[in-house]
């Protein structure tokens, strides 16, 4: 469900404080728990380290994601792949 237009996106405001105190050329990555707080246009250009529960993943932030949320750019499950004998023949077959 959306958040209330009144009330507006939902800001880290400890993660703005750090983003606003870099400079412009700072290419340090910022580590971050908070995967629901939204991006925001002061974000662009820096390199943000998303965790995703198990290690921080760098997300580069460009314009077209301001609006959308720090978790959906840090995949949380790896597919590992559809098993069985048919799909393990096809593999070796392919090496």
């Amino acid at each position: 469900m959306a958040r209330s237009l009144k009330k507006g996106p939902y800001v880290n405001q400890r993660i703005l404080a750090k983003i606003k105190a870099m400079s412009p050329e700072d290419k340090t990555v910022i580590k971050v728990w908070d995967r629901a707080c939204s991006i925001t246009p002061e974000m662009v250009g820096k390199t943000i380290g998303v965790h995703n529960g198990k290690q921080h993943v760098p997300v580069y932030i460009v314009e077209n994601m301001v609006g959308h949320k720090l978790g959906e750019f840090s995949i949380t499950k790896k597919f590992v792949g559809h098993g069985g004998k048919m799909a393990k023949a096809q593999s070796q077959v392919k090496k």
